[in-house]
């Protein structure tokens, strides 16, 4: 492991760098273990990226997660998933502790004024490289306009982006002619990750539901990791689709009138606490599905600070537990049955299409943010739109690396 010792340095310093959600997050690992690291190419880091794009659960996580797989197997997947998610974690789940002190979040995170508009620059120089490797004939140009035109219209959706990927996979194979098969049969299957995930799902909905109808002790430990299993196993769309779930679970289900008049005695958090953690989450560097920490943690914060330090560990560990077995599992299937020409040849759509996303990413965030807007930029919002126009000729001209940009966004958003 010595020898990967600089390798987990970089996912460390990325942990604490990387902001503005998958999006930013593969710009960045772009810049970072492909252009200065070169620990895969950037066709090898986009497949994966895809790959990812079809499985439920944190997909900046199952990229890093591989990346670190490729280099060093199972061992160095699993530590590079927890030291891409422990400062994350352990940020929310300080917050859970501290939230009497961020009553006011825009007074707390005006120091991330430019964070956002930075990942939008990240985001638009992954789409130029992408680009550049990816779209190079008539097929692959027409997916990239209407993948982009897709994800631009339907960002919130939770299925636009596998759909995008399968149907890019479709076009690409009604021609064999650019690429001819040469496939050798997959090997046999190794079904252990897969079962484990079914069995840990299946266990959980089980000890959930006796813990509450027994009243055991300790029930909320059990629905605790229940809900956020569930969440890590089934969410497909990042943090835009987990908010709301979560939301549902924690703030409105408790209130409806079929849970007030069973008597269910359920997880409940208040609905202003949650908005605070979903806002913070968005500010501070990591994954979005670090909110598992804070909402493990407020979720059994009236059990005194030991049961609130268990809640936050339990909350994150549920959460991307899921994410986690099923890439390790699925990825050396795909590794296998990318082998046949049906499959290669799909890999061309794919690859197309994950640019339109980027490239529709990168419009809808620019739009989202004002910045298209030209009353906006007008009235004061300048300063953002520069951001994201020196982020991207600053990682064009691949002089300084990615934590230092993050640090002079930082820098500027306390000084204006």
């Amino acid at each position: 492991m010595l020898r990967h010792i600089p390798f987990l340095r970089a996912v460390f310093w990325h942990s604490l760098t990387a902001f503005g959600g998958p999006q930013g997050h593969f710009g960045m690992m772009l810049k970072t273990f492909v252009h200065q690291r070169r620990d895969i190419t950037e066709k090898e880091l986009i497949d994966i990226n895809a790959f990812c794009q079809l499985l439920p659960g944190a997909s900046s996580t199952q990229t890093l997660s591989l990346i670190g797989y490729k280099r060093g197997g199972i061992p160095l997947a699993l530590l590079t998933l927890l030291i891409w998610i422990l400062p994350a974690c352990l940020l929310m789940a300080g917050l859970s502790f501290l939230l009497d002190y961020f009553a006011d979040v825009e007074k707390q995170t005006h120091v991330f004024r430019f964070i956002q508009p930075m990942a939008i620059g990240f985001i638009a120089y992954s789409s130029f490289r992408a680009y550049k490797v990816s779209v190079n004939n008539t097929i692959t140009r027409v997916i990239l306009v209407v993948a982009g035109l897709s994800t631009y219209l339907f960002f919130r959706s939770p299925w636009i982006f596998p759909v995008l990927i399968l149907a890019a996979g479709l076009a690409t194979n009604f021609s064999d002619r650019r690429i001819p098969q040469k496939g050798t049969p997959p090997k046999q299957v190794k079904w252990g990750n897969l079962l484990l995930f079914l069995a840990l799902f299946g266990l959980a909905g089980w000890l959930s539901e006796s813990a509450t109808k027994a009243n055991w002790p300790n029930r909320k430990l059990y629905n605790l990791f229940e809900n956020n299993y569930r969440f890590g196993s089934l969410v497909m769309g990042g943090g835009d689709v987990l908010m709301p779930l979560m939301y549902e679970q924690y703030v409105s289900r408790p209130e409806s009138d079929r849970i007030q008049s069973s008597g269910r005695v359920v997880l409940q958090m208040p609905k202003e606490d949650f908005l605070i953690g979903s806002g913070m989450v968005r500010a501070l560097p990591g994954p979005v599905f670090s909110i598992g920490a804070f909402t493990g943690g407020m979720l059994l914060r009236a059990d005194g600070p030991w049961h609130q330090a268990l809640g936050s560990l339990i909350g994150a560990a549920a959460i991307f537990l899921p994410s986690i077995l099923l890439v390790l599992f699925f990825f050396p299937v795909w590794q296998n049955i990318k082998r046949y020409a049906v499959v290669f040849r799909s890999l061309e759509g794919i690859h197309a299409a994950v640019v339109g996303i980027m490239a529709g990413a990168t419009v809808y965030l620019m739009k989202d943010n004002g910045l298209l807007d030209i009353t906006h930029i007008v009235e004061g919002m300048w300063l953002e739109s520069l951001v994201v126009v020196l982020t991207f000729a600053l990682l064009l001209r691949n002089k300084i690396p990615a934590p230092f940009l993050v640090l002079a966004c930082l820098g500027l958003g306390a000084l204006v």
